[in-house]
């Protein structure tokens, strides 16, 4: 009997593969078979030794690697507050500081534009800006859980404490720090639009590159060599941070109670904290500035309508989010039924489009989807867009309370009559609905703020918030300016208010990310 119930949910494992597979294939692994099929057919590649497309390629990689450097040295000191003491207020400087992070680029370029002049200068600083959070977060969870009595017991034996902590700590971190790096360096590489609004059209990334050979010169097959390109680096990089990730699986001892600062301890906890934020908030005051003057929203033209792009915002993040929330709840349940190689490599390519740059998403959209349909050219390919992006954040936030639930619990309802349907109803879903509605959260994050798959896709009609932004700076005279910084600012206040939900939803076994 438990033999053919065991047998009986399995086969019901079997249909929730079929639409993720499908998404997964048609959305992403189609259109790039299709830009490397492109590309290899014109011979675009030997144009990527082309004096412009090699200097894009150089200033992508080193200024990647200077934002990584700079990101780390200004994160350690804020991750070894959070991860080592406990205050009152810490959980909500962690959220303040996971902000930025999650706050659009578009927006974040926007902010360094009041804040500072064009160049490369501005464009460092926003990338240590957006991934601060990267390291306090996957540092951070490694530098909790090491032993403090390991540096009691070196300082005991006469070491200084900048020796305990680099002959001790710093061996234990490394893992984390290398994967954090590689992320941070991931992330920079693939910057859009910050760089795209901060580089002025004269500093290049290989994101704007692809951008501008597509849409300003008409090469695609180029863009598509480009892409492809890119698309090496990332899988090399996410390649690297998993390689580290594997080495941090230490025999740590389990998080304890942290210790409160005290005396001038305590003071230094303050002046880390009180800068770190201060700094994080310079941006945000220096957009909220800017806005001045800009809050009257009237539309100059249909296509530079503030409220209608709003509008469309809200309505593609709300179908993204159902789309990636259905896609990722299945996903994540077929992954959670099996331990099998192929459940793993299904669950590597899901998490490639977060990986990948998103303009290469957009433009693979744009150059492969004509087929069985022709969707080019409707309003369908934004959502989509999004919640291809999107999907990853609901598979991570739900595969891990998924795969602790125990089959037992399954089997034992199912002997007592109930459905497979009924067994989702009554024992996954309470389990784990509170880590969907924190996925779902993301997903609304990532759709309210993606720019650069939907520059590619969107139509004059239907415009979203970021692109009506970056139109708007693009456009002379101050009030188009202060338009674009205010609509900054509300795009910001919505991705805020939902972090802040989100931080309050997640718990210690809300998934991970």
């Amino acid at each position: 009997m438990a033999d053919r119930v065991g047998r009986s949910l399995r086969l019901t494992n079997w249909w929730v593969w079929v639409l993720p597979a499908a998404f997964l294939g048609y959305l992403f692994l189609y259109p790039v078979f299709r830009m490397l099929g492109y590309s290899l057919e014109a011979g675009a590649f030997g144009e990527l030794t082309r004096p412009r497309v090699l200097s894009s390629t150089w200033f992508t990689i080193w200024q990647a690697l200077v934002s990584t450097v700079l990101t780390l040295v200004a994160a350690v000191p804020l991750t070894w507050v959070l991860s080592r003491f406990n205050f009152v207020g810490k959980s909500l400087v962690r959220a303040l500081v996971t902000i930025p992070f999650v706050l659009p680029t578009v927006v974040v370029g926007a902010a360094f534009l009041g804040l500072m002049p064009r160049g490369v200068g501005a464009i460092l600083a926003a990338h240590v800006f957006f991934n601060i959070a990267v390291v306090v977060r996957t540092v951070g969870g490694v530098w909790s859980r090491i032993d403090r009595k390991l540096e009691d017991a070196a300082r005991v034996l006469g070491a200084s404490p900048l020796r305990a902590a680099w002959s001790v700590t710093f061996p234990l971190l490394c893992p984390a720090l290398f994967s954090a790096a590689a992320i941070v360096f991931l992330f920079c590489f693939a910057s859009f639009g910050t760089v795209l609004i901060l580089g002025g059209g004269r500093l290049r990334t290989i994101e704007v590159e692809i951008y501008q050979q597509a849409v300003n010169f008409g090469d695609l097959p180029v863009a598509a060599a480009l892409a492809v390109l890119q698309l090496v680096f990332v899988v090399i990089a996410l390649w690297v941070s998993s390689r580290w990730q594997r080495h941090t699986n230490i025999d740590f001892t389990a998080e304890t109670a942290l210790p409160k600062p005290q005396g001038r301890q305590g003071a230094v906890v303050a002046l880390i904290v009180s800068l770190s934020l201060g700094l994080l908030s310079l941006p945000i005051w220096a957009l909220i500035r800017a806005s001045f003057g800009g809050w009257s929203f009237s539309a100059p033209g249909q296509s530079l309508d503030p409220l209608r792009a709003v509008g469309n915002s809200l309505l593609y993040s709300c179908i993204a989010t159902v789309i990636a929330t259905v896609i990722g709840v299945l996903a994540a349940r077929a992954i959670a039924a099996s331990r099998s190689r192929t459940s793993s490599l299904f669950d590597t390519g899901l998490m490639l489009p977060l990986g990948t740059s998103a303009v290469t998403v957009g433009f693979g959209f744009l150059l492969a989807l004509d087929w069985p349909v022709d969707l080019r050219g409707t309003s369908a390919l934004v959502p989509l867009a999004h919640a291809l992006l999107a999907t990853p954040f609901v598979v991570r936030a739900a595969l891990p309370l998924l795969r602790s639930i125990r089959p037992q619990l399954r089997e034992a309802a199912a002997v007592l009559g109930a459905s497979p349907a009924r067994v989702w109803r009554e024992i996954d879903f309470p389990i784990v609905a509170r880590a969907v509605m924190v996925g779902a959260g993301l997903a609304a994050v990532v759709s309210l703020g993606e720019f650069g798959a939907t520059s590619f896709v969107v139509r004059p009609s239907s415009v979203t918030v970021p692109t009506l932004i970056f139109r708007l700076l693009g456009r002379p005279g101050t009030a188009s300016y202060a338009q674009a910084m205010a609509l900054a600012v509300v795009l910001a206040a919505m991705t805020a208010v939902i972090v802040l939900v989100i931080d309050r939803l997640r718990g210690e076994q809300a998934g991970t990310f």
